[in-house]
């Protein structure tokens, strides 16, 4: 007598993985998507097979990740455009398959195939997965969901430059200012890490578009919704803006700064010291270090403005 069917079945590999996560996420078509219980259905087995690969991409808690089986399917998720089907079917999916995806989606793109990042290459050369994961910030059941896979693909210089040079980037002062709170700051999280992690990228991202990126900029920190919308949640607010000014201070306080942005910091003396003159947090300790912060930075402006060669 046989006892066969007691026995374990045989772990996927990551070409089978792909194809039933790929074959899953397709039949989230226009048609299932309309019919109540097609979609419960496809969206069940969207769920197990999510699962499967955060199993293989992370392990099960008892038993590591197998580290080339974890390689061979970021290489299949690039070559079976599985890395776009996760972006663009991101809005349809339920919240554990979300859950599981933003889990996933940072060790993915850490994946190191050759002397590549191959799914970095893949969102390179299908740079249109970047403005969509911006333009869902319009979406708040998926917002904080795409902004952490956004903050994941900001730690790659290729693709932080891109969304900077991009019509996107303009989106994210209405997002700081959106009225869901959780959202809006998640937004501004994305936002000030696009200003600060890549200095070189940024520098010449602010040589090349300066006058449109502080008018848009002066606007926000000087906006009624931006400031006194959010009385009511004070802390917040105040990390808000201290990050505001943090973003604002990376510029001006590093040493090693690009002379074309200590010419613009020279030429638009004025305007920025009055700005920052009007920015105040109040009274506490916190406030206080803000203060002694901006002072130096209203200093540091004042003394370039001083210098012949950058305003001659």
């Amino acid at each position: 007598m046989s006892f066969s069917f007691f026995k374990p079945s045989r772990p996927k590999t990551p070409q089978e993985v792909t194809k039933a996560i790929k074959d899953s996420l397709v039949a989230l078509d226009t048609k299932t998507v309309v019919e109540v219980k097609a979609l419960e259905k496809a969206l069940e087995e969207v769920d197990k097979n999510f699962a499967t690969m955060r199993c293989m991409l992370c392990g099960d808690g008892e038993v590591e990740p197998n580290v080339e089986q974890v390689s061979q399917l970021a290489i299949e998720f690039c070559k079976e455009d599985v890395l776009a089907l996760l972006v663009h079917k991101l809005p349809i999916l339920g919240w554990e398959a979300r859950k599981d995806l933003v889990h996933c989606w940072s060790i993915l793109l850490k994946q190191i195939v050759g002397s590549t990042h191959c799914c970095v290459q893949y969102i390179e050369n299908h740079i249109e997965l970047l403005d969509f994961l911006v333009v869902c910030y319009d979406n708040k059941e998926i917002a904080l969901n795409c902004g952490n896979m956004l903050r994941e693909c900001i730690k790659f210089p290729i693709l932080a430059k891109y969304i900077l040079e991009s019509a996107s980037f303009e989106l994210f002062f209405k997002f700081v200012e959106l009225p869901n709170f959780d959202v809006a700051s998640d937004a501004f999280s994305t936002f000030k890490d696009l200003l600060t992690k890549h200095s070189d990228v940024v520098s010449g991202f602010l040589v090349a578009h300066y006058e449109e990126f502080f008018d848009l900029y002066e606007n926000l920190m000087t906006s009624s919704n931006y400031v006194t919308k959010r009385q009511s949640l004070k802390d917040s607010r105040k990390n808000i803006q201290i990050a505001s000014f943090h973003i604002f201070k990376v510029f001006v306080a590093n040493p090693n700064k690009p002379r074309e942005i200590k010419v613009i910091l020279a030429k638009n003396h004025d305007k920025l010291l009055e700005l920052l003159q009007n920015l105040s947090l109040g009274k506490g300790s916190d406030d206080e270090q803000f203060e002694e912060e901006k002072e130096v930075i209203m200093k540091e402006i004042e003394r370039l403005s001083r210098l012949p060669e950058l305003v001659s």
